[in-house]
Formats: structure tokens, sequence, C-alpha cells
């Protein structure tokens, strides 16, 4: 789907929550909404940086940009609304959303540790192959999430935790790694 189907099919969850599963379901319903907010503030306020701009900006070959996600994840609430402002811009990328849990299940061939971990975001060649995959979330926070869990942190901490290196961070580390990657 398009940036703007996911947005359409995020608010539809909200409106019908029961017709959507597992939005049923309060705790993941309170999540998606708390995603909303944080994604629709970061539509607004998240201005990519000049490096990631020009360097986005260059790309003149064809390039699709599949990211997969869930409107209940609560990582993807910050990265996908910022990968989506870095290349809304450039005509020459085509950004696609393709939902986890729903088919054809590409998050099957993007494993993270073993695990269906999202958001992930694989970059691929006018042909389809592969150039950069990146995800769940930024490296940094990716080995916090990794210890305190290792710790047997409760997940509400680890949350805590997460929310707040997003919003300290606001996509420095994100961009970082697409410019080291993509240069």
């Amino acid at each position: 789907m398009t940036f703007q189907e996911y947005l359409d099919y995020f608010e539809q969850i909200l409106a019908s929550p029961e017709d959507y599963d597992p939005y049923g379901d309060e705790e993941y319903l309170n999540y998606t909404k708390l995603n909303w907010s944080r994604m629709n503030r970061w539509l607004k306020r998240f201005e990519p940086n000049d490096a990631v701009k020009s360097l986005i900006a260059s790309i003149t070959e064809p390039q699709h940009w599949i990211v997969i996600t869930e409107p209940w994840c609560g990582d993807a609430a910050h990265s996908v609304a910022q990968l989506y402002q870095i290349v809304k811009n450039n005509p020459n990328i085509d950004f696609e959303i393709q939902l986890r849990d729903k088919e054809p299940f590409l998050i099957e061939d993007y494993l993270t540790n073993g695990s269906k971990s999202i958001p992930k975001l694989i970059i691929r060649n006018d042909v389809g192959h592969d150039k950069f995959i990146w995800g769940p979330r930024p490296q940094p926070l990716q080995d916090i999430y990794m210890q305190m869990k290792a710790e047997g942190k409760a997940f509400a901490e680890i949350n805590e935790v997460i929310q707040k290196w997003y919003n300290e961070d606001k996509g420095e580390v994100l961009q970082r790694e697409l410019l080291t990657q993509l240069s």
C-alpha cells in the first residue's frame, strides 16, 4: 500500500477497532492510539537534515523502498513517518508499506534474530535486488533493547526507555545509518 493508504488504514482501525484483529483488544488499541499521535507529530515536525536531503535528491535511478510494519508497533510510529518524510519528494523512489501480519508475509524473509521484528526497511534497485536492509530500530537503540531484554526488564520499562530515546534522538541516528549505507 502507499503511505496514504497506510494512514487511511490506520484511521479505519481507530474508527472501528472491533473490525480489525487484534485491535479489538484494548491494550493493542491503546498502543495504536498512542502511535497515531506519535506518527502525526513526526509528520509535522521531522525535517531531514541537509546531508540526507542531498543524498536522496541525488538518487536518479528507480528504487523501491518497502517498509514492513503494523499500526500497533511503537518503533514504527517514529521511524516510518521519518522514512516517509525523507523520501517523499523523490519521484524515483517508490515508497511502499507492507503489513507484517497480512499476506504476502514478506517479513518471513527479513527476520531479526529469528523474530518478526518491525519496522523493517528493504531498499531494492529497479530490478528487485536488495541493496540495503534496515531495522527494526536504529542500532544504538537495538543494542539498548537487547541488553534490557537480556536483563529481564519489564516491557513497560523497556518501552519507556525506547520512547525517550526516540524523542531525544529526533531521527538523527536513522539518518546517519541511511547516509552510511547509501553513500
